[in-house]
């Protein structure tokens, strides 16, 4: 069985790498973590890190919406800031375009 905290590391790995003004979905970083319908695991990994350097906000639900972090009382107003200053833009339901925004990483990127 493999240790948690190599899932952990493909998790931060893969989110390490979307690029400012994109984003990717949970599942989505499950997928490319090698993780395939892991989603919820993301979710979890990311309420719980620490890694300042980690672009977190970075990563949005499969209808393009902000979900709120458990323990964060602000973290999606922060995470929306955030990806406004990265020039994502939002609708009137909070929602994003995974079509316009959505990170496309190349083959053999990671």
């Amino acid at each position: 069985m493999e240790p948690e905290s190599s899932k952990y590391a493909r998790i931060y790995h893969v989110v390490s790498l979307i690029p400012p003004g994109r984003v990717a979905t949970y599942g989505q970083v499950a997928l490319l973590a090698g993780l395939p319908g892991r989603a919820r695991l993301v979710g979890h990994v990311l309420s719980a890190s620490t890694d300042r350097s980690l672009p977190w906000f970075r990563v949005v639900n499969a209808s393009g919406g902000i979900s709120i972090r458990s323990g964060a009382i602000s973290s999606d107003t922060e995470q929306r800031l955030r990806l406004e200053h990265e020039g994502v833009v939002f609708d009137a339901h909070g929602r994003l375009s995974l079509e316009r925004y959505r990170w496309r990483p190349e083959p053999g990127e990671f």
